[in-house]
């Protein structure tokens, strides 16, 4: 974000991919007369993962169960929380959800049930990774975090060459830093930086709209079922913390097998501030693929499993992105453009291990040149 209005892609070849890419997309749609929207098995899944959110609570202060019990509903609140927020959250704040706009808000209000901010995830996810993805200093995905280096082009310390060990251990902690310090140094970073488009006045409205969803946030979660359903708040705190560590754990890992993977491109923009590329070729060599047969797996993590499509459809609803990706595949095979992909889950974490590993040590000459 240093470059932030500087970096610009320049297509320098003139690329029609993505052109003809739309084309052939714009026909499916048409011809097989479906929106792009949300349709019935969507609608479906955002009920079934939002009422085992909210069930699994309302069980634990009304019914009050024996305390396994209770944590094993908070646990299974984490892996709702992360379905939410991939399946549903996700495409409502990219307005992909529906073509309605109220819908759209409304669905995307789900990211409180993580504790985040609407605002500043839309600035970080919508503007910054999905224009600026894998670039350095741009792509905030892939900024370091505290002791976790994800770029070949910051600077290497000693204990990187341990994250492959330790890094599971802090994605338990992200959606908990979320909700309690984020999103307050996101704001404050977009303002400074110009991220942040809003002037002083609606920057006040947005900052004491995020300071009260925190303080509903805790107070129901945290507060109420030790306040007004005397449960032992240390019991709640256990539970509420195990919830954040699934969910977190989820969600990062989900995200990282997209684009902190073995084959992806750490492209630098040169002194002009341009990377000379066609902005969706750029998605194509930053962006893979993993699992995409398992029809379980792509139901709850909404499509995230075709990042690629997601990438450069992001304002489809993810439902459709199985039915999309052969007609992207066989695009990019035709323009020799790289279709990046890992075929099951498994060889795409163990590609996310060895890329942390290998960011772990000193550059090397291939890491030097992105």
């Amino acid at each position: 974000m240093k470059q932030k209005g500087k970096v610009k892609f320049v297509d320098i070849d003139k690329s029609k991919f993505y052109a003809t890419l739309q084309a052939k997309v714009e026909e499916y749609f048409k011809s097989n007369n479906i929106s792009k929207n949300a349709n019935g098995t969507m609608i479906v899944k955002s009920v079934i993962l939002l009422s085992a959110y909210l069930l699994a609570f309302g069980a634990i202060i009304l019914i009050q169960p024996a305390l396994w019990v209770s944590l094993l509903l908070w646990f299974s609140m984490g892996i709702s929380a992360a379905g939410v927020g991939m399946s549903v959250m996700h495409d409502a704040n990219h307005g992909a959800y529906s073509s309605n706009k109220k819908v759209n808000f409304v669905m995307g209000q789900t990211l409180n049930l993580m504790g985040g901010s609407v605002f500043n995830w839309k600035l970080q996810h919508n503007i910054l990774h999905h224009t600026y993805t894998n670039v350095v200093h741009m792509d905030d995905d892939i900024d370091d975090k505290v002791v976790m280096r994800f770029s070949p082009h910051t600077e290497v310390k000693k204990y990187h060459k341990f994250q492959f060990l330790y890094a599971f251990l802090l994605y338990c902690v992200l959606t908990l830093y979320w909700a309690v310090g984020k999103d307050f140094v996101q704001y404050v970073k977009y303002t400074a930086n110009g991220v942040n488009p809003n002037n002083k006045k609606e920057n006040r409205y947005t900052l004491a709209g995020i300071i009260v969803n925190k303080l509903f946030y805790f107070f129901i979660f945290l507060i109420m079922p030790a306040l007004v359903f005397h449960l032992p708040f240390i019991q709640v705190l256990t539970g509420f913390l195990i919830m954040h560590a699934i969910a977190g754990l989820i969600l990062t890992v989900v995200f990282q097998l997209a684009h902190t993977v073995e084959g992806t491109s750490h492209p630098l923009p040169g002194e002009d501030g341009n990377i000379e590329n066609n902005w969706a070729i750029h998605q194509m060599n930053t962006t893979v693929n993993f699992s995409r047969n398992n029809k379980w797996l792509s139901w709850y993590v909404g499509g995230l499993n075709f990042q690629v499509e997601h990438h450069l459809f992001p304002k489809i609803c993810h439902v459709h992105y199985p039915n999309l990706a052969p007609i992207v595949k066989e695009t990019a095979e035709s323009f020799g453009v790289p279709y990046l992909e890992n075929k099951t889950f498994m060889s795409a974490l163990r590609s996310h291990i060895s890329t942390l590993n290998r960011f772990g040590k000193m550059p090397d000459m291939n890491d030097a040149i992105g």
